[in-house]
């Protein structure tokens, strides 16, 4: 599994999240799309490699700013984080 943590700028409250999340779920085949307006990110789980500028292009057509994607593998840790 691929993490991808993506930069966002401008969410302002729940429904922007969901508006990021939903755009990410329909442009690619991923696990799990989880945005916080409060850390200014939005994490990507999925198990194939993402085209980073189709990836940045899906989030700013909802209308907020991309910035800085990290990718790094992601392994399930077990119970009590080991």
């Amino acid at each position: 599994m691929i993490q991808y943590t993506i930069a966002v700028e401008g969410m302002a409250c729940s429904m922007c999240e969901a508006h990021i999340n939903d755009a990410v779920r329909k442009a690619f085949p991923v696990k799990k799309v989880t945005s916080s307006r409060s850390k200014k990110k939005t994490t990507v789980l999925t198990e194939t490699e993402l085209d980073e500028d189709a990836l940045r292009a899906a989030i700013s057509a909802t209308g907020y700013e991309v910035g800085e994607i990290r990718k790094e593998p992601w392994a399930k840790k077990g119970l009590f984080g080991r």
